[in-house]
C-alpha cells in the first residue's frame, strides 16, 4: 500500500503515485477534492491538505493510471480505502495532486535575484519570515544549496512583515532547511529578534 507524492519540492507536496504489484502509477482528477487530499496528507504524515490540484500540476506521471472518481470522506486511513474505479478514460495530464500543511518551500525577495534577500518561508498555507536569533553560516548554507545558489557570502538582517515567525537550528549541513529542528510561531525565540536574510555567491539561472 505504498504511497508517495513526485514531483513536488518537499515529500509533502506533489503527484498522488500508489505503488500496485511493483509498479507506480498515478491518480486521475475527476472528481479529485480536498477530502482525498486530506487522506494523502494524513497518510503520508503531512498534516492536512492545502491545496487539491489537477490537470498535472506536478507535470505528467508515468505508468498506469490506476485510480480515478475517488471519493474519500477525508476519515479514511489511507486512500486504498476510499471507493474509486479502476476504469478510467483519462491521461497523463489529468494526474491529480496535492500540496500538504507539513511542507516547506523557501524564497529570497528584495535582493538582486532570487539568490539573495529576505528569507521566507511557505509554510502551512502562507509565507512568513525566519528569526534571525539562530539564523547562522549552517543554516544559511543549507538554504543556499537548496536553492541552487551556491553558498553563503552574507546574513544580512531585515524588518519582519509577514505574519508567521520561523525558527531553524541545523545542527549539520541538511538536504534542506525542513530537515532541521524547525518552531513555527513560538514567540520566545523571536523575541526582539530580526527577520533573516542571505546573500548567496550563486546567481539565479
Amino acid at each position: 500500500r505504498a504511497l508517495r507524492l513526485a514531483g513536488g519540492r518537499s515529500r509533502c507536496e506533489g503527484r498522488v503515485e500508489l505503488e500496485q504489484e511493483g509498479t507506480w502509477g498515478t491518480v486521475c482528477d475527476d472528481g479529485w477534492d480536498m477530502p482525498d487530499a486530506d487522506v494523502v496528507c494524513r497518510q503520508l504524515q503531512c498534516g492536512h491538505a492545502v491545496r487539491a490540484q489537477g490537470n498535472a500540476a506536478f507535470s505528467r506521471g508515468n505508468g498506469p493510471i490506476l485510480r480515478d472518481e475517488v471519493g474519500c470522506e477525508g476519515h479514511e486511513r489511507d486512500l486504498w480505502e476510499c471507493p474509486a474505479t479502476l476504469e478510467h478514460d483519462c491521461s497523463h495530464k489529468e494526474d491529480a495532486s496535492v500540496v500538504c500543511s507539513e511542507h516547506q518551500e523557501w524564497r529570497l525577495s528584495g535582493g538582486q535575484d532570487g539568490c539573495a534577500g529576505r528569507v521566507e518561508v511557505f509554510f502551512r498555507g502562507t509565507w512568513s519570515t525566519v528569526c534571525y536569533s539562530t539564523w547562522y553560516d549552517t543554516e544559511a548554507t543549507v538554504l543556499c544549496r537548496t536553492l541552487g545558489c551556491g553558498d553563503v557570502l552574507q546574513r544580512p538582517a531585515f524588518r519582519h512583515t509577514l505574519p508567521g515567525k520561523m525558527t531553524y537550528m541545523c545542527g549539520s549541513l541538511q538536504p534542506s532547511l525542513a530537515h532541521c529542528h524547525w518552531t513555527f510561531n513560538k514567540s520566545a525565540p523571536c523575541y526582539q529578534s530580526w527577520a533573516a536574510g542571505v546573500i548567496c555567491n550563486g546567481t539565479a539561472s
